[in-house]
């Protein structure tokens, strides 16, 4: 079997923030026979249990949602129980939680800690930038909580990245979004475009253009390559480095097909991406179907091509092997260009000459050890 990594939404699309471009709150439509969606102890045992018969180098679980802290930390004491319960000598295993960060308190921080959780926290910015998108069921702002969350964390010392959705709200303001982040000591930074399009396929009004993403990457660059190439993460930046030193991928959006991870509805129904939860991409439940019948589905491998189905201009554009067409969903149609396309090669020229100036030193140094 090809390696691969799950995704997992214990709590489905239930969230206690009301993010304004929140695509995933509407996926709990697919479930309508209940309101609260909840993953059952069975369904999360039968998850570990069957993902660990798989040959795996290192068992990865994502936790997201909607919001996962929404499970209760029992549920999150409950999964590494079971994980080291059915784990094997020798098996590695790693957790991320991606959170909105207002449930954190030091009893989650601890036990967070405790088993080496990678926390993914979103900030999407200062004070004000942040809660103009973010706020909770209430309409209230939720910086402050966050913020509380985030200083738990580092009271225990757990390991954090930060998420920030680049949309109408930010993009104009890279400079000042990038410092505040470094400002409060926050040195592991992942920026995510916002493209959603409506139904009749016109960007929404939170989203962002192509040409606003080429220049809110070049500005984020052009801070960082100012004085912090070996002091902050940036994981695009690293992504490229991987690419140019060793020849990986180390994302979905940079590889040739999609085919990387599972995502697991709180029920346990299995789909083959975050953003295709849908009826006509799911894929089984992990109650009745193993995962090698699942990744080699007709479905899963019709999937898996898409990404290769770029615009037939991407064929000779020379930045082709870092993009490979861009995420799908960034696309209007299959075969066609992403709307980002503008923004991307506006932020290849720009930084992939000085990021091959650094991948030459990184190449240095190795030969040096």
């Amino acid at each position: 079997m090809k390696p691969f990594s799950l995704l997992i939404k214990p709590a489905g699309a239930d969230c206690n923030l009301r993010c304004r471009y929140c695509f995933y709150l509407e996926k709990g439509e697919l479930y309508p026979e209940t309101v609260r969606h909840r993953m059952s102890v069975e369904t999360l045992e039968r998850v570990v249990a069957s993902f660990f018969q798989t040959p795996q180098g290192v068992y990865g679980f994502g936790w997201q949602g909607g919001e996962p802290t929404l499970m209760g930390l029992d549920f999150f004491k409950h999964v590494t129980a079971v994980q080291s319960s059915l784990g094997r000598t020798g098996m590695a295993v790693s957790n991320g939680l991606q959170t909105n960060g207002t449930l954190l308190d030091d009893d989650w921080a601890k036990h967070l800690a405790k088993y080496h959780f990678l926390v993914g926290v979103s900030v999407d910015g200062p004070e004000r930038i942040h809660d103009a998108m973010r706020r909770n069921t209430g309409g209230n702002p939720t910086h402050a909580r966050v913020m509380e969350g985030i200083k738990a964390l580092t009271r225990h010392r757990v390991d954090f990245n930060i998420l920030t959705l680049a949309s109408r709200s930010n993009v104009g303001h890279p400079e000042k979004v990038y410092d505040y982040l470094c400002d409060q000591g926050f040195l592991f930074h992942q920026y995510i475009e916002c493209v959603e399009f409506d139904g009749q396929g016109r960007l929404q009004p939170f989203a962002i253009t192509g040409r606003e993403w080429g220049e809110f990457l070049c500005r984020i660059f052009d801070r960082w390559i100012q004085k912090d190439t070996r002091r902050v993460s940036v994981r695009l930046f690293d992504t490229l480095l991987m690419r140019m030193v060793d020849g990986a991928c180390n994302t979905c959006v940079a590889g040739r097909s999609c085919d990387q991870y599972f995502v697991v509805e709180h029920n346990g129904d299995i789909y083959p991406c975050d953003f295709n939860v849908t009826p006509e991409w799911r894929l089984g439940n992990v109650t009745a179907a193993s995962w090698e019948a699942v990744q080699t589905s007709q479905r899963y491998v019709d999937f898996a091509a898409i990404k290769g189905q770029w615009d037939a201009a991407c064929t000779a554009c020379p930045y082709l092997g870092y993009c490979h067409g861009d995420c799908p969903k960034n696309r209007k149609g299959r075969g066609m260009a992403s709307h980002l396309c503008e923004g991307w090669r506006q932020f290849y020229a720009h930084a992939l000459p000085r990021l091959e100036e650094i991948a030459q030193d990184i190449r240095r140094e190795r030969l040096r050890q």
